[in-house]
């Protein structure tokens, strides 16, 4: 969690959008929902990231449009895909940059 957003995190305000998104939503993995697999949700993730321009911003943070209810496993990918790639493995099994 970034320093910016801590106090965001343990608000009130927040633990109760939170606690009523998962109810909200079933309390299952939308993304593993949609393609048909019933996983429970762990993660509420934010659509459009918090970033220090729009964590005082409630239609942003605690708007169910931007939240989405994910496993920890859909979360990790969501994460990771928006990383560039630090390094890459060549054919011959050597790091390249």
């Amino acid at each position: 969690m970034k320093d910016f957003a801590k106090a965001f995190y343990k608000s009130k305000e927040w633990e109760r959008c939170r606690a009523g998104y998962i109810k909200y939503v079933g309390g299952l993995c939308e993304r593993c929902l949609n393609r048909g697999d019933i996983v429970p949700g762990l993660v509420v993730h934010h659509k459009c990231y918090l970033s220090p321009d729009n964590i005082n911003d409630p239609s942003v943070t605690l708007n169910y449009d931007n939240l989405e209810l994910l496993c920890q496993d859909c979360h990790n990918k969501e994460h990771l895909s928006k990383q560039p790639k630090r390094y890459t493995i060549g054919l011959d099994g050597k790091v390249c940059c």
